[in-house]
């Protein structure tokens, strides 16, 4: 290697595509082919979400497209008198503030 780059092989989910190979410069960055970026929505500015696995780097786009995926994912059916995922986590927050007082012995504000 030449200490510049890393060549990267970015492949389809079509097993029979040719892959495309990107480089990922000194700074860490790396241009994602227009056909992925077209696919996923991705545009000038999008964030996205990195993770490490023991074979691969994953790199998930954050945009409208994977937000509408996600939608629903956080509801559930309740039964009658049961607490709101708003009403649990606002109770999680004021034990984790209770949490922190007793630990530090001042009061902690949000």
């Amino acid at each position: 290697m030449d200490g510049l780059s890393e060549n990267v092989t970015v492949s389809r989910m079509v097993t029979s595509a040719k892959p495309d190979t990107v480089r990922f410069t000194t700074q860490g960055r790396v241009v994602i082919p227009a056909w992925l970026c077209r696919k996923f929505g991705v545009r000038g500015r999008t964030r996205a979400v990195v993770e490490a696995t023991p074979e691969k780097i994953l790199i998930t786009p954050v945009n409208r497209w994977s937000i509408n995926r996600l939608r629903g994912l956080l509801k559930r059916d309740r039964k009658p008198g049961e607490p709101s995922f708003d009403e649990e986590w606002a109770e999680h927050k004021r034990e984790e503030m209770k949490i922190e007082e007793d630990k530090f012995g001042r009061r902690v504000s949000l």
